[in-house]
């Protein structure tokens, strides 16, 4: 359903080009910068669509915190460039695209944005994808029957989690930790697949968005090093080397703590990020090649279509291996901390 989509949004594209009255001056119209990083940057709207010249949109609440508490409707700020003693910064300000007072700087903003927007509907289908499973489970005997629906879908991936802690943490302590490894594994898993989905309720960039993927490693570094053994943080500040190398190892170890969670960070986040710029360019590639004719833009067309099928089931693989690189490598830093002593 979802290529089939991803199908249908293409081929629109392409007839808008190829029956375009001038294709030169739509070619000159259409910022393809523009178009690409409006659809993988953060906005106050959830734009959905255009028809006949009117825009489509969900306009989200906005919340600002600057002498006493200010809620309004983006809509009012969007379509008049100013609310109040607000406005939109223009491109090239320096919080470009972000609400600011008249003197251009920044209130306390804790508006529902298009990704926190994707974020609460993201946790409210993992919420009831697990109840779901876990319905099924309290009527039926697994010792008699497999598991069907939800359940059949569910049990691949929770036993695949509950494993990887296993062989990762230990036999000890791998149950204490296997909820929120499976947690970040599922909503990573969710929102990967999610922001693919070119329609409401998908499409919003929530994991190519480096905020979210910085508070996901967050999780990981706080459980890691809060949960340490004794033997961990000697590792880290007083290793087994000679005395002469101790501060230096120090050093080094401390460094290599600190790093982990950046490089979870950066790792899912320029991934995802590369993915959704991958398949929204070579859906412009049809507007690009307008201003060439008709037989070019249907070519291009074509060739975007096919390409663009590709992309959606590799970035579907890669949404998998992101997710269980993730928490793999999350499984393995809170087993390196849970170490003891020999």
């Amino acid at each position: 359903m979802m290529l089939f989509k991803k199908i249908l949004l293409t081929v629109f594209f392409g007839l808008i080009a190829v029956h375009s009255t001038s294709a030169e001056e739509a070619s000159e119209e259409i910022d393809i910068g523009e178009v690409v990083f409006e659809h993988v940057l953060d906005s106050y709207e959830w734009h959905i669509s255009e028809w006949k010249g009117r825009s489509i949109a969900i306009y989200l609440p906005v919340i600002l915190i600057d002498d006493g508490m200010h809620v309004f409707s983006s809509k009012h700020i969007l379509e008049t460039g100013s609310y109040g003693n607000y406005h939109i910064a223009p491109k090239g300000a320096k919080n470009e695209g972000k609400i600011v007072r008249a003197d251009g700087s920044r209130p306390f903003d804790i508006s529902i944005t298009k990704n926190v927007l994707q974020l609460m509907i993201n946790a409210i289908l993992l919420l009831v994808i697990v109840l779901l499973c876990a319905r099924w489970y309290r009527r039926h005997d697994v010792l008699k029957e497999h598991p069907s629906g939800i359940a059949a879908l569910m049990e691949p991936l929770i036993m695949m989690i509950h494993d990887m802690a296993r062989e990762n943490i230990g036999e000890d302590d791998f149950r204490r930790y296997s909820p929120y490894l499976l947690t970040a594994f599922l909503f990573i898993l969710l929102s990967n697949v999610m922001g693919i989905i070119p329609c409401f309720p998908g499409g919003a960039n929530l994991t190519g968005n480096i905020a979210c993927t910085l508070v996901l490693a967050l999780f990981t570094f706080f459980t890691v090093n809060l949960t340490g053994t004794r033997h961990y943080y000697k590792e880290i500040f007083s290793p087994d080397v000679p005395g002469v190398l101790k501060p230096l190892m120090a050093v080094i170890e401390t460094f290599s703590a600190l790093v982990k969670p950046v490089s979870l960070t950066i790792r899912l986040f320029a991934n995802m990020l590369a993915g959704h710029i991958q398949i929204l360019c070579m859906v412009c590639i049809i507007f690009i090649m307008g201003k060439y004719g008709p037989a070019m833009t249907g070519g291009a067309t074509l060739i975007s279509l096919l390409f663009g099928i590709f992309l959606d089931v590799l970035e579907i693989l890669i949404s998998f291996i992101q997710a269980y690189i993730f928490t793999m490598l999350s499984s393995i830093y809170i087993g390196m901390a849970r170490q003891k002593a020999d």
